[in-house]
């Protein structure tokens, strides 16, 4: 992985939440099925212990001693309860301590003692049955003694068994519709939640690359540590490329000024001595001093088109008017070496939008390249045309042309094939290629058929070019 470059996702918020959901659905679901399980055993317990109790109650009423001892009457009504319960198994017994009195026997005794008035139930497994008892207690004069008599009836649960399933059952289907539902409420939902990181990070991405302003997008409360840090970055970087720029300045004069000051000094020196040798040290110390300070300039001329590429605010610009000033100021080094500076265009405003300072810089480099280059008593030409809403400034020299192989000479430090004998550092083409991409044009340089080079600067004009 490149450096810098950001780390691959590991996981996705959106998937994560609809996971969450999903397996939060499937809890719920199944938190359904046993909680209404549970309610269906509870209810049909409840009635059937009602049921029991109505029953239980009834025989126990339909005691009655006679002379004989004791009679029973079971009441019709008692049976037609425990029949509406479903098809169940009824088992009863009527019984004292020392003996049964009627119905089945070594049925499961009560787990307390049971009361005349209210039944006590309870759960036991009787001849491979499991059942559902009540039992209660009746005083009844015997042969004139008074006998505690329980009355115990079960009955089988079978049937409420299977209603409770069933009702259960018809939850689980129910439960599993919704968990059906969930999944499109779950993309849903999570879309929803994620909606406004992803206006967020809209918001910052439609920025340019030289808005260091603060971001002031509405956002949930939840991302507000998120934007506040956002914001914290910006202002740090906004000082520090404040910084970079000072530098930038600063670093140019301090450079350039005692370069020049002291290749003034080896000029003074090399002009005032009569010694040959003296002489030589003192051209090769101007020599020197000359690369030392054209290298300088070049390179702080690059950073600072680097920090001014992301940071201009584009304004307009006379191309025509500002080509004309720098060609002026390169006219008495032309003039040094006989070279005749001719331009065609530049008489007539042309208007692009962009920074002055780094069109000024790429102009600059590219007028100094050509006067570098070309030949003694040779000729430059500087012609400005407009054509398909471009402004072209284009520069014909007389010089060496371009060398085998040298296709490319944009890129940094790169020199041509054929200049080893000419000071340069391989930064003013590239500088200019820089400025033209910077503001949306371009820059071609290729070798004239006759003699010398044509450099091209395409710059977007900012306004329709007229019909004229």
């Amino acid at each position: 992985m490149r450096p810098g470059a950001a780390r691959p996702a590991r996981f996705s918020l959106r998937r994560r939440l609809i996971w969450q959901f999903v397996a939060l659905s499937a809890l719920l679901v199944l938190a359904l099925f046993f909680a209404v399980r549970f309610a269906a055993e509870r209810a049909s317990r409840a009635s059937q212990d009602a049921v029991l109790g109505a029953a239980v109650i009834s025989i126990g009423d339909g005691l009655r001693p006679v002379d004989e001892g004791l009679e029973l009457d079971l009441p019709y009504a008692t049976f037609s309860m425990l029949g509406a319960m479903g098809d169940e198994r009824v088992f009863y017994s009527l019984s004292t301590e020392e003996r049964l009195i009627t119905g089945y026997g070594n049925l499961p005794p009560a787990p307390e003692v049971p009361g005349d008035l209210s039944p006590v139930f309870w759960d036991a497994d009787y001849r491979g049955n499991r059942l559902r008892l009540a039992a209660i207690s009746r005083r009844v004069l015997v042969d004139t003694r008074i006998e505690e008599i329980t009355v115990v009836l079960g009955q089988t649960r079978y049937g409420q068994a299977a209603i409770a399933r069933e009702t259960a059952r018809s939850s689980a289907w129910i439960g599993l519709g919704f968990f059906v539902l969930a999944l499109p409420l779950a993309l849903w939902a999570a879309r929803a939640v994620i909606r406004p990181v992803d206006r967020l990070a809209k918001a910052v991405a439609r920025r340019g690359p030289h808005d260091l302003r603060p971001v002031r997008h509405p956002t949930p409360q939840e991302l507000l540590p998120l934007v506040g840090a956002l914001n914290g970055f910006i202002a740090r970087l906004r000082g520090t490329l404040a910084l970079a720029e000072t530098f930038i300045f600063e670093a140019a004069h301090r450079i350039r000024t005692p370069l020049s000051l002291v290749r003034t000094e080896a000029e003074i020196a090399l002009a005032e001595t009569s010694d040959e040798a003296t002489r030589q040290r003192l051209r090769r110390m101007v020599r020197a001093i000359g690369e030392s300070s054209r290298s300088a300039n070049q390179i702080l001329d690059h950073a600072t088109v680097l920090y001014r590429s992301d940071q201009f605010s584009a304004a307009p610009v006379d191309f025509a008017a500002l080509s004309a000033a720098v060609l002026q100021s390169v006219r008495p080094i032309a003039e040094m070496r006989e070279i005749d500076m001719r331009a065609e265009g530049l008489d007539a405003a042309c208007q692009v939008s962009g920074d002055e300072r780094m069109i000024e810089v790429a102009l600059r480099n590219i007028l100094d390249n050509a006067l570098k280059y070309s030949r003694d008593e040779g000729e430059v030409l500087v012609r400005l045309t407009r054509r398909d809403g471009m402004a072209e400034l284009t520069v014909l020299d007389e010089g060496r042309g371009l060398g085998p192989g040298d296709d490319d000479l944009t890129a940094r430090f790169r020199r041509g094939s054929n200049v080893g004998d000419v000071v340069g550092s391989g930064l003013g083409l590239t500088i200019v290629n820089e400025v033209a991409a910077a503001h949306g044009g371009r820059f071609t340089l290729k070798s004239r058929a006759e003699r010398g080079t044509c450099a091209i600067l395409f710059l977007p004009l900012s306004e329709p070019p007229s019909s004229s």
